[in-house]
């Protein structure tokens, strides 16, 4: 059961390692945490759950788009899912995001992470 504070959250990383590293943080401070390793999975994923309140997103992955275009495609589906888009090797301007967005660069902390969905959630 989801408590009052906790969220929804879909990762969207295409190295295990990492993918399953933020999934253990999330559900260790309440959140429900859902995995996809691609934009398509993501997309499955999200016509299958309405429930779905961040999506958490990689730039860089395999498949038929990456993050910025998953991002898009997201906002364009679900206009008040909150979006956090992140990245090791490309920069993005906090600014040029769109509302209810947010970009965290690589490495991050969890904590990091725990802080931008909490504000997007409130």
């Amino acid at each position: 059961m989801v408590g009052l504070n906790s969220a929804v959250v879909l990762i969207v990383e295409d190295e295990p390692v990492i993918r399953f590293n933020v999934l253990d943080a999330l559900e260790d401070v309440g959140h429900v945490a859902l995995e996809a390793a691609n934009a398509d999975e993501a997309l499955v994923v999200l016509k299958g759950r309405q429930d779905v309140d961040i999506l958490f997103t990689d730039v860089n992955m395999a498949g038929s788009m990456d993050g910025i275009q998953l991002a898009k495609r997201v906002r364009a589906m679900r206009p008040n899912i909150g979006i956090i888009i992140t990245s090791g090797l490309v920069q993005l301007d906090p600014m040029a995001l769109p509302a209810n967005a947010a970009f965290l660069p690589k490495p991050y902390m969890h904590d990091a992470l725990i802080s931008a969905i909490d504000s997007l959630m409130t």
